[in-house]
């Protein structure tokens, strides 16, 4: 298997980890990925958006859905009216912390095969180019 195949393969794993800890919680992976960026932090909808790789309105939308199930809340920001905010409720940082911990247990059983430093590289590789 080329190393392009393996990487799309172990993406596709991934992928379905992710789905899996979303759907125990009726909640679609973008949902699981906004609650995971907002878990130690408030973030603009604009700087979400372009992290999540969605316009305005989709994004919009997710806020409002995440905002009904009391998982996050928007506000205004304090220094630009024009800019709103959007922060994890503690019901949503409760559910952020379950999928974390469940998404790392499933992770760990991907990797247990590997060697520290195995596994080491690969969070290396993960996290960026190396250089």
């Amino acid at each position: 298997m080329s190393t392009t195949d393996a990487l799309v393969q172990l993406s596709f794993q991934i992928q379905r980890i992710l789905a899996e800890a979303g759907a125990e919680r009726d909640l679609s992976i973008a949902q699981l990925r906004l609650l995971g960026i907002l878990r130690d932090r408030q973030a603009g909808m604009l700087h979400l958006g372009g992290h999540l790789g969605l316009d305005r309105s989709a994004m919009a939308g997710l806020v409002s859905r995440a905002e009904e199930r009391g998982l996050v809340r928007s506000l205004p920001s304090a220094r630009d009216p024009r800019v709103v905010l959007v922060e994890s409720t503690p019901r949503g940082r409760r559910v952020a912390e379950e999928c974390a911990r469940e998404i790392a247990r499933q992770v760990a059983e991907v990797v247990a095969g590997l060697s520290a430093t195995d596994q080491a590289l690969l969070s290396a590789l993960a996290a960026g180019p190396l250089t």
